[in-house]
């Protein structure tokens, strides 16, 4: 009885051990080359990213018309929301469509050094539609628009931290 609850103990820590040099680890902050950014541009995707850029808790987020102090300046290229009719009843009526939502960005650094070339980002949703819940689901819509930018500012940060050396 004594082996086996000693074996059951020393099988149980092997497993722990096994785990705990998997590498495994939480996402942390993302760690940034410079110490300042401002982001240029005053669209809600663009103030979106300065909370995110902010909450980070790294980097000093200075307003647009300091970006000549800033080490890195983001500056918004273009943002567009698109939607495609994937299909249709046989009458004609929409049933099926893809949100498409695009970020264009470039990041540049003190003196107009480009630390990051012109980048696009797109994420897409796909959502069905009916005539007679349109209201519901334009509110659908904007909530998968919301996630859609969600995603799209995290991956800016991920390529933010990306940058290592300018």
């Amino acid at each position: 009885m004594r082996r086996r609850s000693n074996r059951r103990g020393f099988l149980a820590a092997a497993g722990a051990m096994v785990l705990a040099g998997c590498g495994f680890e939480l996402r942390k902050a993302p760690e940034f080359a410079f110490k300042s950014i401002a982001v240029m541009g005053t669209s809600a995707f663009s103030n979106y990213l300065r909370r995110q850029l902010r909450a980070a808790g790294t980097l000093e987020v200075l307003p647009a018309d300091q970006a000549d102090k800033a080490e890195a300046v983001l500056e918004i290229l273009g943002e567009s929301r698109n939607n495609i009719v994937l299909s249709t009843t046989p009458d004609g009526q929409v049933r099926e469509l893809q949100l498409i939502l695009t970020l264009r960005f470039r990041v540049r650094g003190q003196g107009g050094k480009e630390l990051l070339g012109p980048t696009e980002i797109q994420q897409s949703r796909d959502i069905t539609y009916n005539e007679t819940a349109a209201l519901a689901k334009e509110g659908e819509a904007e909530l998968l628009y919301r996630d859609m930018q969600n995603d799209i500012a995290q991956q800016v940060l991920r390529r933010l931290a990306a940058i290592k050396a300018f």
